[in-house]
Formats: C-alpha cells, structure tokens, sequence
C-alpha cells in the first residue's frame, strides 16, 4: 500500500507503495484510511520538536472503514465506520477508572508498538496510528464507532484537533455562561477552541494570532473581537477594563504565548495550556505572583476528553448545526502533497487538510 515514511527527522516524507502491515493481534482492528487530518503535531513530529522514533508513518487525525478485527475484538465489526483516537480508552487502568480517560495508561504501549513494515524495516505510527497510510492497525480501545451517515472527511476532524480545542474549552476550563475569553493561536486547534467558547455560552471570545490571515477567519467560527498578539494588553484593557479576562486558551505551545495567557487573565482566572511546546522549553513564574494571583494554570491533554462520550457528543453537536466541521476543511489534498501543507504550516498558513484516499 502507500504511505508517507518519515525517515529522519527534518527530513521531508517519502511517499512509497510498498509499505505493509504486521499481523493483527487478538485486541486488534485493521482499518481502510478514509480521510486524515494533517495536524501541526505531524509538523512537530516531522521536526523533532516533540519526541518522536523514526522512521515511522506520521498522522494521527483519522476515520476510515474496519476492514478485519482480531478474535478478541467485541464491539466493532468488518464495516464498521469509525473515528481514531491517538489515545487509547481501555477503561480498565487506574487514569480510565478514575474518570480520566484522556490519560489511559495504554497510550503508551500503543504509541511504541510496530504496526508497519517497509522491507525488512518494521516502524511504529505517529502516537500508535500512522493515518498517512491507505491502512493502519490500531487497538479496539482507539476506534469509536460513528453513525453511517457521517462523512468521513468531516468526522476525521473530530479525533484530534477539535476533541482538542473544543475539550478545552468544555472539559477543562469549564468555561462559564456569559464569560470573557481569550484564544491565542488560531490555526485548527484555536478555531476550535473558539468554537468550545461559543458553544459554552461566553459572552465575548478575543481571537488573538500574529497572522492577521487567520484573524480574518475567526470570526465566523464564533470570535467576537479579534486582535494582533502585539495588541493583547489594549484588547484586555477594552474588553475587561484591564482586569483580565475569565479564561485565557492557549493554542500554540510556546513559553512565550503560555506566559501572555497567564497574564492576560484576571485574578482567580483560569490560563489552560492546549498547545504541545518542546521539552526543552520552559515558562518562568516567581513564587509571589502564582501566590497572590491564585489564578489556575492548566495543561489539557486531548481536551480532558473521554473519547467514548465526547466524540458522540461532538457530532451531535455538528448535527445541529452548533459546531461548524466543514469550515474547518480548507482543502484536500493527495498522499504526496503532504509535505507542501507542512511547508504551509511553517510559512503561518491556515491548514486543516483531508487525505481523501475514496
């Protein structure tokens, strides 16, 4: 089959046509990529910003077809329409029990696990999955089965970048009705954290990005002011009187943005960090300020989500018409293209793109 090789990191991806799949184990699900999105943690992936093995197939924001389920598998059936999830939900281990899904233990496991072979060569899947691939092996515990009349374009979108932003929104800062918002960074994951703002009922959502591009288009994901990264301070000062906003959602990953988001929130506010930055990269506070702020500084891992409740919810949510998916779909793109909406990444362009492979 083809599929899309990292081989070494900064490196652009070979597209080849003799990649292979491992046996499928008895917890195991073979899948027919149908749609994948390409997400700024494949970029990061592909640069070593983030720890990554290689070589390995990058994507990880995928839907496709069942094709073939291992003898333990239950729940899903050859034909099955199903979304990914990077992160497993077992609902066996301590993180799921205790009502953290979004941090299952088996994320592990299923990140280092070879499921691909190019020659003699055997190599993992970005975060276990490997969507830059016509077909991918992933345990039954990632897949969560979606009505049939779902598009698949559509409902790949869901398995990372809006779980994401929307979660964030929702799930971990608990955004309140009639609220003030701040959103920085405006790519994918930001227009959903939007999108969560909205639907949670704040009252005003300030997009803030250093492209005015991406600007340009938040407001029709639900952004009520938007502002230039540089203008942040006279923003908070129009909107809240100079207080500082309730929430601030960070979407970019940078100790530069984290920073401005804790201070862009009022005291007793809540920063939420959705961005996924480098290990070498740290954010500096003083002792008296966390103290005497008492604002609530949050990561989100997935947006807090349990992907067996939240994926359905989300599409409900698209079904009547309160989250806006196919906006979000700026254009397709072929297997080989993918190394040019890198390229777009890194120039600051808006990609949230779809490997149609149908």
């Amino acid at each position: 089959m083809k599929a899309a090789v990292l081989w070494e990191h900064g490196r652009p991806l070979e597209v080849r046509d003799d990649v292979t799949l491992l046996d499928l184990a008895p917890d195991d699900v073979h899948i027919q990529v149908v749609s994948s999105g390409v997400c700024r943690s494949d970029l990061s992936a592909q640069q070593g910003v983030t720890p990554t093995p290689t070589p390995c197939i990058l994507g990880h924001e995928a839907a496709g077809i069942v094709k073939e389920v291992g003898a333990h598998v239950g729940e899903l059936t050859a034909g099955d329409p199903v979304i990914v999830s990077f992160t497993p939900a077992c609902r066996r281990c301590k993180a799921c029990l205790r009502g953290q899904a979004n941090l299952c233990e088996a994320m592990v496991a299923m990140a280092i696990t070879p499921r691909f072979k190019v020659g003699d060569e055997t190599m993992t899947g970005l975060s276990g999955c490997g969507s830059f691939a016509e077909e991918m092996i992933v345990p039954e515990s990632a897949l969560i089965k979606v009505d049939e009349d779902v598009p698949l374009d559509v409902a790949s979108l869901i398995g990372c970048g809006v779980m994401t932003g929307v979660g964030a929104a929702i799930n971990t800062a608990r955004i309140a009705p009639g609220s003030s918002v701040c959103v920085i960074g405006c790519g994918g994951i930001g227009v959903a954290a939007i999108q969560g703002a909205r639907i949670a009922g704040a009252a005003e959502i300030v997009a803030v990005d250093s492209v005015a591009s991406k600007l340009e288009m938040a407001g029709r994901f639900g952004a009520t002011h938007t502002a230039l990264i540089g203008d942040l301070e006279g923003a908070k000062l129009e909107i809240t009187g100079g207080e500082g906003f309730d929430y601030a959602l960070e979407c970019v990953g940078h100790p530069q943005t984290i920073r401005a988001a804790y201070d862009a929130v009022r005291r007793g506010g809540t920063a939420v960090v959705v961005g996924m930055g480098g290990l070498d990269q740290d954010v500096t506070f003083n002792a008296f300020e966390l103290f005497f702020s008492e604002k609530k500084l949050l990561g989100s891992m997935y947006g807090s989500a349990n992907v067996r409740v939240d994926f359905p919810r989300l599409l409900r949510l698209w079904k009547a018409g309160k989250l806006d998916l196919e906006g979000m779909i700026t254009r397709r793109l072929a297997l080989e293209e993918i190394n040019d909406a890198f390229r777009a990444m890194q120039a600051g362009e808006v990609i949230r793109s779809v490997i149609d492979y149908v």
